[in-house]
């Protein structure tokens, strides 16, 4: 399956259009969404008279933390240490309807695919680039409408209070996560951007202090942590050089409490205003038992019925007793738990709750640049706060509700088959070479083996094949396909 000519980043363009289109995704925007993006005359510019006041926020020492890459800015965060040893931590999410209304030509487009596909040659944005990387982004400089929730911590950091309004922000420092946590971990210098804020360094160790403190916290409580197996392509112009995987780091998980406590709050907020919303769950595992079969073979009883706190000390043991073989056993849980889904929420009815997170109260609504279901939070919000009648119906959120389920799992279809792709790509040269690695999955299929340098998987399809899933092998490497994502291994002798 060797390749007839190298590939380069517009291969993986074309491949990945073509899976989106397979997929049932939309990867260009309609004419009419493109007419109506060059027609913006510029950022939202709504005022008190659109129903709710308006506060001026732009002097908080506001700042985003995200990818080195990332030009769709979503949240802002600032904190206020309080005297008894608590914090106010005030989080501000995008304003996108400002920009796009309910049934506009780019709405229609975003309500199909409604999501981002984030692929390594190519992104393809949920909105315009025009708007999500400029326009409806919470650029550095500029100022913004947002909605902002507040929220009042202790020193044991509980939640004592919390509250939504509108508010005009401005980014002070556009940070990324890896400078942010080399600051934070390694005594590296600070980010030059954080730099130039005079007290953007305390902001930092408040916020970063209070997210440790909310994710013991969370831990305790069952939630669950995963380390999964994502590599990314390395491009220099069109040629792909290298794959490397992303890194959990203290950045990365401070913007992950914030928003998780941040969506917990904006799920509570709607339903004590009386309003149907989307949630985001993750039930509790119908496959429970081959998950208590699977801790049985690392020696590791986990109860009769799902119980999060005992399955978070599992991996917990695991993840400390065995690192690399850590991101297997994770896939293998995640796959048993089910995926994640939308569901329509009503007030009064007994919650399902996202059984990985160990919360109750949580719904998608940080990221309305790159995901629809955040966007109708944020149309629900902005309704209820105006005191005006709902942005949709119960019907209609129900309808949502799946459709958004169903085309998130197409992206993520997508994404999976291009970081495929991306690792033949850097294979395809080194076809004959030899690497160590381990097996990852063995059943009536065939086995897989996951190489350590670079990071990729694939198909043992020659040799012996009487491996079990952890051991360690030698593998030659044998056929790389590009087009469709395959990796080809023989057992080294």
């Amino acid at each position: 399956m060797q390749a007839n000519h190298p590939h380069h980043r517009s291969d993986l363009i074309r491949i990945a259009t073509r899976v989106m289109h397979e997929r049932g995704l939309e990867p260009e925007f309609p004419a009419k969404a493109v007419a109506q993006s060059a027609a913006i005359a510029g950022p939202g510019r709504e005022s008190d008279a659109a129903g709710t006041a308006i506060q001026d926020l732009t002097a908080l020492l506001w700042c985003s933390i995200d990818n080195d890459d990332s030009l769709d800015l979503d949240q802002l965060t600032v904190s206020q240490a309080l005297p008894d040893g608590g914090v106010k931590m005030l989080v501000a999410i995008a304003d996108v309807d400002a920009v796009v209304r309910k049934g506009s030509p780019i709405d229609e487009h975003a309500r199909i695919n409604t999501t981002s596909v984030y692929t390594s040659a190519r992104n393809f944005p949920m909105l315009p680039e025009r708007l999500c990387t400029d326009l409806t982004s919470l650029n550095a400089g500029r100022d913004r409408l947002a909605l902002v929730n507040e929220m009042v911590f202790n020193s044991d950091a509980l939640l004592t209070a919390s509250t939504v309004y509108r508010a005009r922000v401005r980014n002070k420092a556009k940070l990324a996560y890896d400078a942010v946590s080399a600051w934070m971990e390694t005594g590296a210098q600070l980010p030059a951007a954080a730099a130039m804020v005079a007290g953007m360094d305390a902001q930092l160790r408040t916020q970063d202090a209070l997210a440790q403190k909310l994710r013991l916290r969370r831990h305790a409580e069952g939630s669950l942590e995963f380390q999964t197996f994502q590599p990314r392509a390395v491009f220099e112009d069109e040629k792909v050089v290298d794959i490397r995987e992303q890194v959990q780091n203290r950045a990365r998980q401070l913007i992950e409490e914030m928003m998780i406590a941040t969506n917990g709050c904006t799920a509570r907020f709607l339903a004590s205003r009386g309003c149907a919303s989307i949630r985001r769950v993750v039930k509790s595992p119908e496959r429970w038992l081959r998950i208590v079969e699977v801790a049985k073979d690392y020696g590791e009883p986990l109860p009769a019925e799902p119980d999060s706190r005992a399955l978070a000390a599992f991996l917990a043991k695991r993840h400390l007793a065995d690192p690399l073989r850590f991101p297997d056993l994770s896939l293998v849980i995640i796959k048993l738990m089910g995926s994640g889904e939308y569901v329509l929420e009503v007030p009064g009815a007994p919650g399902v709750g996202h059984f990985g997170l160990a919360v109750r109260d949580y719904m998608h609504s940080t990221a309305p640049n790159r995901r629809f279901p955040d966007l109708i939070t944020l149309r629900l919000l902005k309704a209820s706060l105006a005191g005006a009648p709902q942005a949709y119906s119960r019907a209609e959120l129900e309808q949502l509700a799946l459709h958004c389920t169903r085309q998130e799992d197409a992206a993520q279809k997508v994404e999976r088959q291009m970081r495929k792709s991306d690792a033949a790509l850097v294979l395809e040269s080194r076809v004959g070479q030899y690497f160590d690695g381990l097996v990852t999955g063995s059943n009536t299929s065939g086995v897989w083996v996951r190489i350590f340098s670079p990071p990729a998987e694939g198909k043992l399809v020659a040799g012996e094949t009487d491996l079990k899933v952890g051991e360690k092998v030698r593998v030659k490497l044998i056929g790389s396909d590009v087009e469709r994502g395959f990796i080809d291994f023989a057992r080294a002798r």
